[in-house]
Formats: C-alpha cells, sequence, structure tokens
C-alpha cells in the first residue's frame, strides 16, 4: 500500500541580518560619513597639534622668553578649562540622561558670582587683586564643591532622593544667587561694578602659573578615575533599572560621577571664570562627530574639540582680529546661540 506524500512547500526566504551600524564602538559608526572614528581622532589631535605649534611660536614679537613663557600658561589654562569643561560636561549628560543640561545649571557660576560680588561689596573693588593666590584658588573650589556636596546629601538621604529634584533645586537656588547677586551690583560704586565685571566673564589669559600645578593634578586624578570607569558609564545610559541589574551600585556611581563633576567644574570657574555653554557645544559636537555614544570615543573626542576651540580661537581673535580678550564672550554668544536653535528644534529638555 502506498502512501500518497506531497512534496513539503520550500521554506520563505530569510533575508539576511542587517548590521546596526548606530551604535557600534569599532569605528563601523562611521560608516554614515565614510570616516572611521579612530581617524577622526588622529584628524582632530593632528588639527590640535597645529593650532598649538601656531599658537606658541608665530607671531612672536620683543623677548622670545618671555613671550613663550606666557604663552605656555595661557596654554596650560587652555587644556585645564578644555579638559574639565568637555569631560564634566559629558558625563553630566550621561548620568542625567539629557544632551541639553550642563553641570552650569547646578548653579556654580551663581556661587562664583555670588562669592565675588560678596568680596566686592564688603571689603570694595581692591580686595579681587589683593586676595588672588592659590588660597583664594582652593577656597573657592572647596565652597562651590561643598555647596554641592551638601545640596547632594541633603536630597539623597531620604528615600525619596530624586536626580530630577537635584537639578530643580540647582535651578532654583542658582536663579537665587544670581538675584541677590544682581541686588548687590546695583549697590556697588561704578568703579567697583567695573572691577567685579572684569571677574564675572572667562579669562584665558589672566590665569597665574603657579595654579597650574594643582589644577593639572586634579584633572589627571579626575581623568584616571573616569576613565577607568567609562564601561560603567556606558552602563548608566541604560537608566537605572538596567544599571543595577548589570550589577552597577547605582546610587553609589551616581553621587561619585556629581562629586569629581563639581570638582572638575568648581575647578575651572574658579581658574578662568564662569563658561556656560563651552561644555554644551563641545558634548554636542563630539556626540556628532563621533556617531556613537560610548565614553571610550565621546571622552577623547569632546577634549580634543573644546582645546582646538580654545587655542585655535585664541590664535584667530589675537593675530586676525586683534582681540585677545574677546574669545570666551565670543564662545559663550555662539554657546547660546547654538543652545537655542538646538533646543528648539528639539521642542523638550
Amino acid at each position: 500500500m502506498s502512501e500518497n506524500r506531497s512534496p513539503a512547500p520550500a521554506p520563505a526566504a530569510v533575508p539576511a541580518p542587517t548590521r546596526d551600524t548606530r551604535d557600534t564602538g569599532d569605528g563601523a559608526a562611521a560608516g554614515r560619513r565614510g570616516i572611521p572614528v579612530a581617524v577622526r581622532l588622529a584628524i582632530l589631535a593632528s588639527l590640535v597639534a597645529l593650532s598649538v605649534f601656531c599658537f606658541l611660536f608665530l607671531f612672536i614679537e620683543g623677548s622670545f622668553d618671555f613671550a613663550f613663557e606666557r604663552r605656555l600658561t595661557v596654554l596650560g589654562t587652555m587644556v585645564v578649562v578644555a579638559f574639565t569643561q568637555a569631560v564634566g560636561t559629558v558625563v553630566f549628560q550621561t548620568i542625567t540622561h539629557n544632551r541639553i543640561l550642563t553641570p552650569s545649571i547646578m548653579g556654580f557660576d551663581s556661587v562664583y558670582i555670588l562669592m565675588q560680588t560678596l568680596l566686592v561689596a564688603t571689603f570694595g573693588g581692591s580686595v579681587l587683586a589683593a586676595t588672588d593666590g592659590m588660597p583664594k584658588l582652593v577656597t573657592q573650589t572647596l565652597l562651590m564643591v561643598g555647596f554641592t556636596m551638601l545640596l547632594f546629601g541633603w536630597l539623597f538621604s531620604g528615600r525619596g532622593g530624586s536626580l530630577h529634584v537635584l537639578l530643580l533645586v540647582g535651578v532654583v537656588l542658582g536663579l537665587a544667587f544670581r538675584s541677590l547677586s544682581d541686588f548687590l551690583q546695583r549697590l556697588l560704586s561704578p568703579a567697583e561694578y567695573d572691577v567685579l565685571s572684569a571677574r564675572l566673564f572667562g579669562r584665558l589669559s589672566s590665569a597665574e602659573a603657579s595654579y597650574l600645578p594643582l589644577a593639572g593634578a586634579v584633572c589627571l586624578v579626575v581623568g584616571v578615575i573616569i576613565w577607568r570607569r567609562r564601561y560603567r558609564l556606558d552602563t548608566l545610559l541604560l537608566g537605572r533599572d538596567a544599571a543595577t541589574n548589570l550589577g552597577i551600585a547605582y546610587k553609589r556611581e551616581l553621587s561619585l560621577m556629581l562629586l569629581l563633576i563639581s570638582l572638575l567644574i568648581a575647578m575651572s570657574t574658579a581658574l578662568a571664570g564662569p563658561m556656560t555653554f563651552f561644555g554644551f557645544v563641545t558634548a554636542m559636537l563630539a556626540y556628532q562627530m563621533s556617531g556613537t555614544h560610548r565614553h571610550v570615543v565621546v571622552l577623547p573626542m569632546a577634549f580634543l574639540i573644546g582645546l582646538l576651540t580654545l587655542v585655535g580661537g585664541q590664535f584667530i581673535m589675537e593675530h586676525v582680529f586683534y582681540a585677545s580678550g574677546m574669545l570666551t564672550v565670543v564662545i559663550e554668544f555662539v554657546g547660546g546661540a547654538v543652545f537655542l536653535v538646538h533646543l528648539l528644534r528639539k521642542g523638550t529638555l
């Protein structure tokens, strides 16, 4: 007895899996632009080296030793500011899961402005120059870090501790400090107000060489800690629940990152003055140029972009427009415009 068998239908063709190139860390994410990430980092580093050479050795008039020493001090300040602002902003955006927020939202600039205003209102305009030195730098840095850590401890001590509440309180306190500073500044004489105003803008060319060893040591220690946790930062991007399930002590890592960010931004502000939008621009460009969210790429990319902006911009402002002290003003103006455009296009915080 023969069994009637019908031929089995041919299996449907299964499409070959497509490779997601949106966020691979091996340079494939650059396929959309055709340039691997490593090559882009190398090009950016070469541009930074060229800018450094031009800034240090070109258009020197008078004593070479004096000019070179002064330019070397300014270059060291730019390295510190680029590192602190770029790295601090990238890490802050990682833990807040928001690429618009910057550490200045925590009120660092407001605390710095209030401290300077209180000094002038209490002791007069001459106190700013008379108290310049390492003790003042350390004191300002510790006060700003102490303010933020007190805020962190108060908000995270309870069961309902929330990063969003922390950000909201930081915004409110920042506005309160600025309002108090504005009130005190209206009571100053015109001469004292002029002296104070010069300290309330970012200043790269007036930093003292004696500050750089301490600032460099802080950047080195914090940089090593953050770099060793670069993969944990990648995990924090997944959110609290996912990071906890993967073995990350979320609250401890969040507190540590906030402490390191506070130290970086406080050191930058005390050394060179407030720079509100510089970190935002460097972080935004770093994400766009790297094509990935992995911190092993984004962190060095942001630092190189920030350093190229400062060194190249200072060289152009000095020798093309003859306005060496206007770089930070231009950066803040352009950064603010970019921030508004980006916010309007995104439509939400």
